[in-house]
């Protein structure tokens, strides 16, 4: 039992480093069953090694995803651009929740992807002629689609190399 350290040291520094483009890995447990120890060859170091190598084993096994980060989208636009602010939402893979009528103001509720919402007040400024207001906050987790899973990965894997 004196190995069980060293072996939950090495599975944490690979979910610290990540494996998938180099994440972190979050939220998992891991059982530990068995080992073994040579009094001459156990030294700390190869039980952190092992401990590695099965975890990233397994990990792989597993078909790991990535997760990206969803907000709930309020957009308080005139009527006359609803169609283009609506237009915008979905190029931006949102999807929209519904309406409400405030004046002659239209709010637009919305779940959308946050890393497609850089300088989204500037583009709202822009499609409504700077009449247009938005507010964002946290909603949830979403698989990352896989197209884009991919490609951070190979980025992520080019950048290793260089």
């Amino acid at each position: 039992r004196v190995f069980v350290p060293s072996v939950e040291k090495g599975v944490q520094s690979t979910c610290v480093d990540g494996i998938l483009a180099g994440y972190r890995v979050v939220d998992l447990k891991v059982d530990f069953y068995d080992g073994k120890q040579h009094p001459v060859d156990s030294k700390d170091i190869a039980f952190q090694i092992a401990g590695k190598g099965a975890f990233r084993d397994a990990f792989n096994n597993a078909q790991p995803c990535l997760l990206e980060p969803i907000m709930d989208v309020e957009v308080r636009v005139p009527e006359d651009f609803m169609g283009d602010v609506m237009g915008d939402v979905s190029s931006r893979r949102g999807k929209i929740m519904g309406m409400e009528t405030e004046g002659s103001f239209q709010v637009i509720k919305a779940k959308i992807p946050q890393s497609e919402l850089y300088h989204y007040s500037t583009a709202i400024r822009s499609l409504t002629g700077g009449r247009g207001l938005h507010s964002e906050s946290f909603s949830h987790y979403e698989y990352l689609p896989q197209e884009l899973q991919k490609r951070f990965i190979n980025e992520s894997q080019k950048d290793d190399n260089e």
